[in-house]
């Protein structure tokens, strides 16, 4: 309602100022300020597109069960069109009329100003608001209201000079247009951007994938796709997930869903694909006692850990490091601490000789779909092959 409110404040605005130019035109016969008084019109033909934008842009119906979202992308473009007949009547108006004598008086230039003016300040706040609010159908129309400024101005410097017997009517009228025809394009591309489909920038993909990736659970973001229609956005992504159960891989999904939402703004819906994990290897983790690989007996308390990729088919190590223990000398709760850091750095498989059973660092590994398994080998290398033969 908010939105639609600004379009009905477009209507006012474009129906004062056109009024005001009509004014002008009638008494001075100024082919710019008649020009003016066509843009005017078109402005308030747009107005009423915008409004009509604005009321079908979330209406839902059984025909379109997703929404009427593009219509406001529509009503963009459908300005665009009506800045390009006004850009032709001026045009033809500047070429083809026949010469007639302009008069020019205080009162006109006055009112001049001020019908610049109208326009600026209200495009300044138009614009804030289509922008807070995404919509490209009031960003289209604030932009046509700047135009309208410079355009304006032009109608003023042409009324101006006949008073010094220069006469630029009619080349004022010609910049006219060119400044329409180059708002017209811009507005007219942006739409038809929408409306076939363009992806969303690389830069808000790529902060898409960094928030799914960032969830514990999700071993690997494939793919991210999105698009806009009208002032809002549609995401979708393919996940692989560590967990196999359907009622925490459900939720898993809702979080995704509500984390992308806070970081990115106006996302009207995000689908998540599950997939099958496409890596070649199995991510283990395990505590050892010193860096040669004695597997240590405890886990919070470990100082160093394991971190080895074990391809899935010949069981060789393709990375294997070792890192110091960042928890090993908090005083409270290290064993959960270590176990989220784990998470973090998305093994697969925890191998413990510390059995861990009804402890803290059980329920944070299972949430993240990490497997824990109890060991009785002393060396990493025994472990990890004793884990591949289980």
């Amino acid at each position: 309602m908010k939105l639609e409110r600004w379009g009905w404040y477009s209507v006012g605005v474009s129906a004062l100022l056109a009024a005001l130019h009509g004014l002008i035109a009638l008494a001075s016969g100024s082919l710019a300020v008649t020009a003016e008084l066509v843009h005017n019109l078109v402005d308030l033909m747009g107005a009423a597109t915008v409004l009509t934008g604005l009321k079908l842009a979330v209406r839902r119906t059984k025909a379109f069960p997703y929404g009427l979202y593009k219509a406001e992308n529509l009503a963009a473009a459908a300005i665009a069109g009506l800045i390009f007949l006004t850009a032709y009547e001026i045009a033809s108006n500047a070429l083809f009329a026949p010469s007639a004598p302009v008069r020019s008086d205080p009162w006109m230039l006055a009112l001049l100003i001020a019908t610049a003016a109208i326009p600026l300040a209200f495009s300044h706040f138009e614009l804030r608001a289509g922008r807070a609010a995404n919509s490209p159908v009031l960003v289209a129309d604030a932009r046509e209201y700047r135009v309208h400024v410079l355009t304006t101005g032009l109608a003023l410097a042409a009324l101006a000079s006949e008073r010094f017997a220069l006469p630029l009517d009619r080349v004022a009228a010609l910049l006219i247009v060119l400044a329409v025809v180059k708002t017209g394009w811009d507005l007219l591309a942006d739409a038809m951007r929408v409306l076939l489909d363009a992806s969303l920038p690389s830069e808000t993909l790529l902060r898409i994938r960094a928030v799914i990736g960032a969830e514990p659970a999700v071993a690997e973001v494939k793919w991210v796709t999105g698009r806009n229609a009208g002032r809002f956005r549609f995401v979708e992504a393919g996940v692989a997930l560590r967990i196999a159960e359907l009622d925490k891989a459900a939720k898993l999904v809702h979080r995704i869903e509500a984390e992308v939402r806070k970081a990115v703004p106006h996302v009207e819906r995000v689908l998540a694909h599950i997939e099958a994990p496409a890596s070649p290897h199995v991510r283990y983790a395990a505590p050892l006692a010193d860096p040669a690989g004695a597997v240590s007996a405890h886990f919070g308390e470990a100082p160093y850990f394991a971190l080895v990729a074990v391809g899935r088919e010949d069981g060789a190590w393709a990375e294997s490091r070792v890192v110091a223990n960042p928890h090993a000398t908090v005083q409270r709760a290290k064993g959960i601490r270590v176990a989220e850091w784990l998470v973090r750095q998305k093994v697969d498989v925890v191998l413990t000789r510390e059995d861990l059973r009804g402890k803290g660092p059980v329920y944070v590994l299972r949430d993240a779909g990490v497997e824990l398994r109890l060991t009785d080998k002393h060396s990493l290398a025994e472990a990890l092959a004793a884990a591949r033969d289980s």
